[in-house]
């Protein structure tokens, strides 16, 4: 996964000789892909080197530094020899006003994100654009992905089969998993007003959810076409976290679909299930924090949210030797942080047993 010499302008040619096929400048555009680079300066090239590796070449690109403390500058200059490859910096107002400020700033169509730290495989703009322009029914189009970085095992983001048409409730209830690469129309995303910077968490689960609210299908190839990557620490690996941007986004759903809408009574099943499920996931906080007497008492009380023989002997376990919960529960965090267990992008925390 190292990145190679960047871009080389359409009068260069290759090592070997060749002449490198002329591109379009941003303004032919059909796509426009979205990178957002906070924090990730020393990955950037590898991001932007699988853009440049595309065999569909209608782009441009807008990188932009959302008042990142590295040099994302730097490290996206050699690149600006590229016509289509442009670059923008604001204050730092995180990543949802990030994301909308360079698309506001975009001239195409069609919007594909691609995060500063993951990578597009050759094939992905060239599979998904032709679906938006010929298939108008459809609001986004994702795919599968390779999970790699720091995680126990490399793997995909969608393991178990997955409908190639997804519908509004299939996407909040994720039996049809949105990958964050994925793309969408301009129009679409300026009607629902971008990207929502009140939310802290799940910024993006919200967005698909007020896309497939627009009406139409979500559309899944079934094809490694994205590479996501994960890294030590990243804020999105806490339950807690991603519970409370879930629940936001149910609440929102829920408030904004009209009375008798047949999504209605799923939602509510899900907020009452995220909702335990955060309780869980406190408890368990407790724990790890050094209260195990209260945290265990809270864990019993929450233990409709796991099942199988594991927690049946844990809890046995604990009531003996309360003094393991600690310890045990520290590691499951670990083994349980995101890329270990559930989806790429959105873990299930419910997914307990292992």
């Amino acid at each position: 996964m190292t990145s190679d010499s960047p871009w080389v302008p359409p009068s260069a040619t290759t090592e070997g000789g060749a002449s490198v096929p002329d591109v379009r400048a941003h303004g032919d555009a059909r796509v426009s892909v979205i990178v957002p680079a906070y924090g990730v300066a020393h990955l950037l090239g590898e991001a932007l080197t699988s853009l440049q590796r595309q065999s569909f070449t209608e782009w441009e690109c807008i990188v932009i530094d959302d008042g990142a403390p590295d040099d994302v500058a730097g490290a996206v200059a050699p690149f600006l020899v590229d016509p289509r490859i442009r670059f923008l910096a604001t204050a730092n107002h995180g990543v949802s006003s990030a994301r909308n400020t360079a698309i506001a700033a975009s001239t195409a169509p069609l919007v594909a994100l691609l995060d500063g730290d993951d990578l597009f495989r050759p094939g992905y703009l060239a599979a998904v654009v032709p679906i938006l322009e010929n298939e108008p029914d459809v609001r986004l189009v994702t795919c599968n992905a390779l999970i790699f970085g720091a995680v126990a095992r490399l793997r995909t983001c969608v393991e178990r089969p997955q409908p190639m048409h997804g519908t509004l409730a299939q996407v909040l209830d994720r039996s049809f998993n949105v990958y964050i690469g994925t793309t969408f129309r301009r129009a679409d995303f300026d009607a629902i007003g971008g990207f929502d910077t009140r939310m802290a968490q799940s910024e993006d689960f919200d967005l698909w959810v007020r896309l497939m609210m627009i009406g139409g299908t979500a559309r899944y190839i079934d094809t490694v076409l994205g590479e996501y990557r994960v890294r030590p620490g990243s804020a999105s690996a806490n339950a807690g976290r991603m519970l409370l941007g879930n629940i936001r986004t149910y609440e929102k759903a829920r408030a904004a679909l009209p009375a008798g809408a047949p999504e209605i009574p799923l939602l509510d099943r899900l907020l009452a299930d995220s909702r335990a499920a955060l309780d869980f996931e406190h408890a368990i906080d407790c724990i790890v924090d050094g209260d195990t007497r209260r945290g265990l008492a809270a864990l019993h009380r929450a233990r409709s949210q796991v099942g199988g023989i594991t927690w049946q002997l844990s809890f046995m376990l604990w009531q003996l030797f309360p003094a393991l919960a600690r310890p045990m529960l520290r590691w499951r965090r670990r083994a349980h942080s995101r890329g270990a267990a559930g989806s790429a992008v959105y873990p299930s925390f419910l997914e307990s047993e292992g």
